[in-house]
């Protein structure tokens, strides 16, 4: 859950601490117009309100880096299921980071994150204003008449029960009064969704096997998991290619977006994202069983809607399993032999706070790796890499990294105590999202700056290794980087928005796209394919 700063004063109907009931006809506020996107995303042209009139309209104001919004738009999902003929949802997509405003940034997400409503690149924050949003993610509730009935603001608070049986009211109500329209509306979202024709789409992580010679690539929006040799050609693939949660065999077994990786022998943990769960893989028996407990005690309650921890990755050391949890803002950790679990770093709270590993702060870590003595930490909302120390004595610090709203593209050096250099000299990281250590030295996916860059461990400071600015028409280096993996002197990256693994010569720096051979891939049902 993401503040934007300032805060401004909360106007019309948006109440942010609770999600409204339909509203008293004393109360009708008229919805702000949907206007001053820079673009539309899933839909043949710009919609209106008056497009929508006779429709339940739901807002989903998201930016593609929250945890928070993507935990949300799960929740929509099954809602625009059961309600597809009175039910719209427009995704509003305001951005915080400055790599986040591009249309085709946004259009990527949308199909990374498999949205088939009509989403809206409000790139200036004009809708964002329009309905005084504040935070990420936020909701808006507009009736059939095109009035604002309330809406909530972070993830915590909105109550999906309470927004369900809005919708449900609002459709009895305009139903009886003949001001519902229950047919359904058909959106241009078929180009948009479908996928490309390679064998990995958006893949999130890559793991390198020394030991059995072998990659791991999650295959995240194919929901699989690709084994090969260190060449490219296939040895296994786990999962069907659609999402799901289903144990057994590598051709019958299904995850939905998995991520990072660990590998111990013929074993595989799994960070199974959308499930909310650990998963095992036997590459004897290729076979895939959930780790018992994970999905239930991977989840907080205690608050209207019980979060999501979201394990994003994993590191394994000795019998201790790291896990980065995303969702919950911490690190937990794993006995294997046991299967006991437990916070490890951080108080659930997001931000940057370095300091005891109860009470440290962090903020969506998304990457793990370590020298053997300290974990380093992809700390993504906060743009930094953090360090935890594996004995449990020390304190929770960081390499590089200010805070949620302190982010950009420059090398120099790491954590500078000079005010005015800190201003001018300090490194900044936009979203980086993994991190591999090498010799001295930290490998890091910085992700919204498409560049992989170092950071020198004996001097603190952060030098770009390869990458830049994706430029439209050209075919960049990298873009959005979000796995790594050194092997030798062989970095493996998951080049995620370019569907595709980059192996780069660390020695000579030459990169070069691993060419994967007998990995086919996902062919979409014909189901998936209708608007």
């Amino acid at each position: 859950m993401l503040l934007s700063l300032p805060l401004r004063p909360l106007a019309l109907a948006l109440a942010l601490l609770a999600l409204l009931l339909p509203a008293r006809a004393s109360a009708q506020v008229p919805a702000p117009e949907l206007a001053g996107g820079t673009a539309w995303i899933n839909t043949g042209k710009p919609l209106t309100l008056k497009d929508l009139k006779g429709k339940v309209v739901v807002l989903d104001f998201w930016t593609l880096c929250c945890i928070n919004c993507m935990h949300i738009m799960e929740e929509l999902t099954a809602l625009e299921e059961k309600y597809p003929n009175e039910l719209v949802v427009i995704g509003v997509h305001t951005p915080k980071f400055e790599n986040e405003k591009g249309t085709e940034v946004v259009r990527k997400a949308v199909l990374r994150y498999e949205l088939k409503h009509p989403v809206v690149n409000d790139a200036e924050k004009k809708i964002w204003t329009a309905y005084n949003a504040n935070w990420w993610p936020t909701i808006a509730v507009i009736d059939p008449d095109g009035n604002l009935l309330g809406g909530a603001a972070g993830e915590p608070r909105v109550d999906f029960k309470a927004l369900d049986k809005t919708i449900a009211g609002l459709i009895a109500k305009h139903k009886k009064a003949g001001t519902l329209n229950s047919t359904p509306l058909r959106f241009d979202t078929a180009q948009f969704r479908d996928a490309p024709d390679t064998p990995l789409y958006f893949p999130g992580k890559v793991v390198a096997d020394e030991k059995g010679k072998r990659l791991l690539i999650a295959d995240s929006t194919h929901h699989r998991v690709v084994v090969t040799d260190l060449d490219g050609k296939k040895i296994a693939i786990a999962g069907t290619g659609t999402p799901g949660k289903t144990d057994g065999a590598f051709d019958k077994a299904q995850f939905d977006d998995p991520q990072g990786m660990a590998v111990d022998g013929d074993t595989v943990y799994v960070a199974d994202r959308k499930n909310n769960c650990l998963r095992q893989l036997d590459l004897k028996a290729k076979t895939v069983r959930t780790i018992p407990g994970t999905a239930k005690t991977f989840t907080l309650q205690g608050t209207p809607r019980a979060m999501q921890c979201t394990p994003w990755d994993v590191w394994l050391d000795g019998s201790r399993l790291f896990v980065a949890m995303a969702g919950s803002h911490q690190i937990w950790v794993m006995d294997t032999k046991t299967k006991k679990f437990g916070p490890f770093a951080g108080d659930q709270d997001e931000n940057l706070q370095d300091g005891p590993r109860a009470t440290a702060k962090f903020a969506q870590p998304s990457g793990l790796t370590s020298d053997g003595k300290t974990l380093f930490v992809a700390d993504a909302e906060v743009s930094a890499v953090r360090t935890v120390p594996l004995d449990g004595q020390g304190a929770v610090g960081t390499l590089v990294g200010r805070g949620l709203f302190v982010f950009g593209d420059r090398d120099g050096p790491g954590r500078v105590d000079d005010q005015a250099r800190r201003m001018t000299t300090e490194a900044l990281l936009q979203h980086p999202l993994a991190v591999a250590f090498h010799a001295g030295e930290l490998y890091v996916a910085d992700a919204y700056n498409s560049k992989i860059k170092v950071i020198d461990l004996a001097s603190g400071g952060v030098s770009t290794v390869l990458g830049g600015p994706v430029k439209k028409g050209e075919d960049p280096v990298f873009n959005e980087p979000a796995g790594l993996s050194v092997l030798g002197n062989t970095l493996y990256v998951a080049d995620t928005n370019a569907h595709r693994i980059r192996v780069v010569d660390l020695k000579t720096k030459a990169v070069k796209t691993l060419e994967l051979k007998d990995v086919p891939p996902v062919v979409p049902s014909k189901a998936d394919k209708k608007n």
